[in-house]
């Protein structure tokens, strides 16, 4: 079971506030506020549901409930909650998109692969295939037999009537 780490938010753009450029925080930042340039944070950047970003956000992590309209780049993981309403692309390890999200634009989570993943050998594909059909098939005769089985012992059960 993994450990809950404790998320300690070192800055705050309250609501109501705006900021008009760049922005970069070490540690974790919430934004309740407007901010109009592109935001650099070195832990998780949560935005609020009344958060607005215009520009693009490069953090660790990401919790998005306010509005975003640029791209997002979060090493880790990024979560949209109900209210999100991110337009831009995402790159990210992890994605968590809740329901009533809204997301207009690419997603892309192999960060690390440079080109194509490797196809496997058709062998083992068909070995698979293979494999399969055989499980399959080992599966019905298991269950044929279990079901005669269970046939034989309810005739073993009832007893014909004694004849005088």
């Amino acid at each position: 079971m993994k450990k809950n780490k404790e998320l300690i938010i070192t800055t705050l753009i309250g609501r109501g506030a705006e900021c008009n450029g760049d922005f970069s925080s070490t540690g974790s930042a919430r934004v309740d506020g407007c901010i109009n340039g592109n935001v650099t944070v070195t832990g998780t950047l949560i935005v609020g549901v009344t958060g607005n970003i215009n520009g693009d956000i490069q953090a660790q992590s990401t919790i998005i409930g306010g509005e975003v309209n640029g791209n997002v780049t979060a090493a880790e993981r990024t979560e949209l909650t109900q209210t999100a309403r991110v337009i831009g692309d995402i790159n990210t390890e992890i994605i968590v998109i809740d329901e009533k999200a809204v997301f207009q634009g690419g997603c892309n989570m192999n960060q690390e692969t440079g080109g194509k993943r490797p196809k496997p050998a058709a062998r083992a594909v068909r070995a698979g295939k293979k494999t399969a059909k055989e499980a399959i098939a080992e599966a019905l005769k298991e269950v044929e037999e279990a079901s005669r089985e269970a046939a034989v012992e309810e005739l073993e059960t009832v007893q014909e009537p004694e004849r005088p």
